[in-house]
């Protein structure tokens, strides 16, 4: 098609040439990035094919269930594919699950009992975390149930802080929690091989410990899982990743039996576990969105890094920065000012094919300490394997991308947020187009 035509479709949407241009110089520069990414979609998209073919997905597990759900094909065959895709021996995937912080609460407080410890080798968990634990006292957390928590932080450089680790473990240590990808923070996100080599320190000094893993915005970024390198249990969010960008609503629960189980009878009840919880009306866009999660975290991969290697240009920190090995998809670039952090959410905004109109504003969101600026025009409210961007609004104004169900959508937004940048003179691009 003639470049002219599509640099054109840019400008009726707000991109000026000269952050055209711009964008399509680095584009240039990734060709071959962009062609291994390519080619870990096409190894993902088998992995979850074979596991739908092994577990004889049929037409029938489309149908609903509703009331008590026993004995629902659809919700019961589809456990069995996440449990072959992950590598786990069994796993609860369920609308019931509303959110990823739900998922993580659920596997700790039916994994944990009073007098246990909760302990993270990796530093603090995510915000919304810190009220579960109860690092934040809130109501219901495991802190009123008698569990304890400790962590040891990363050392400076992101390493693994050994020395300290082991001193930690002690004899109500329960269950080790490790969070895969950031969060809030500028620390590098966590390699499967990393994983797998810290669970296997974590083993040799108490090897009954669970270990857990955050798995939210990694799914099918690398060839295997946390559960392929010793992981006892991985958990995550269906409007991230794993849903494709089609399941409304949902979480998963991957790993042990008895884990698993544990979680079960605490989503439902003593006595029910897995047994009950409709599928309703979404369980095809559970499969569906498995079946096209591995092209649909290509596009956002592409998105991340197209991002790394724009601001980075521009001189901004990023992390990870423009060569780096990517382990999830959330790209964190560090703007140094609550206008700049304002502007380009603005521009993610914009890009939206919903509510592209409204302004995003910074609120005290439920669960944080600070003021958060979330953008995200998406089709289901909160999904941020749609093209979405967040960041709390404290030093060092440090924005975190993400998504992008295509390629294309991605590129747009990170055009956008440095169309908005340029406009408001918070970037200088002389000499770069």
């Amino acid at each position: 098609m003639n470049q002219k035509l599509i640099e054109e479709q840019y400008e009726t949407l707000g991109i000026s040439k000269e952050v055209y241009a711009f964008g399509e110089k680095i584009e240039r520069e990734l060709k071959e990035r962009f062609e291994a990414i390519d080619a870990m979609a096409e190894f993902n998209q088998m992995k979850v094919i074979r596991a739908m073919q092994e577990n004889k997905v049929s037409a029938e597990c489309f149908s609903q269930s509703n009331g008590y759900g026993y004995n629902d094909l659809g919700r019961d065959t589809l456990e069995k594919v996440y449990a072959s895709c992950f590598h786990g021996e069994d796993a609860l995937v369920r609308p019931q699950i509303t959110c990823g912080t739900h998922a993580l609460a659920l596997a700790l407080m039916s994994n944990l009992r009073p007098g246990d410890e909760l302990f993270s080798p990796v530093g603090k968990p995510y915000d919304t975390l810190e009220e579960v634990i109860g690092i934040r006292p809130s109501k219901g957390s495991l802190a009123e149930y008698g569990i304890s928590y400790r962590q040891v932080d990363l050392l400076e450089d992101g390493s693994f802080d050994f020395e300290n680790i082991k001193k930690a473990i002690n004899e109500k240590t329960k269950l080790v929690t490790i969070q895969r990808s950031k969060g809030y923070q500028t620390r590098p996100t966590l390699s499967v091989a990393r994983i797998g080599e810290l669970i296997s320190f974590i083993k040799e000094i108490k090897p009954d410990v669970i270990c857990m893993v955050d798995n939210c915005y990694g799914e099918f970024v690398e060839e295997k899982e946390p559960l392929e390198v010793g992981a006892d249990m991985i958990v995550g969010s269906l409007i991230k990743n794993a849903g494709g960008g089609l399941a409304p609503i949902g979480g998963y629960i991957v790993g042990k039996k008895e884990c698993v189980e544990n979680a079960a009878y605490r989503l439902t009840s003593p006595g029910l576990g897995k047994e009950v919880g409709a599928s309703l009306n979404v369980i095809q866009s559970f499969y569906q969105g498995l079946f096209q999660a591995p092209v649909v975290v290509s596009g956002a991969l592409k998105g991340a890094i197209f991002a790394a290697n724009i601001y980075e240009r521009l001189g901004f920190p990023v992390i990870p920065n423009g060569t780096e090995s990517r382990h999830d998809i959330i790209q964190a670039v560090t703007l140094n000012s609550a206008e700049g952090l304002i502007a380009f959410c603005e521009g993610i905004q914009a890009a939206a094919p919903v509510d592209s109109y409204v302004k995003p504003e910074p609120w005290a969101m439920p669960g944080y300490d600070s003021e958060v600026i979330m953008a995200a025009g998406a089709f289901v409210q909160g999904s941020s394997i749609e093209l979405s961007a967040d960041g709390p609004l404290k030093p060092p104004y440090a924005v975190y991308f993400q998504g992008g169900i295509t390629w294309y959508h991605a590129k747009l937004g990170i055009l956008m947020s440095l169309q908005k940048l340029y406009e408001q003179k918070l970037v200088n691009m002389d000499g770069l187009c």
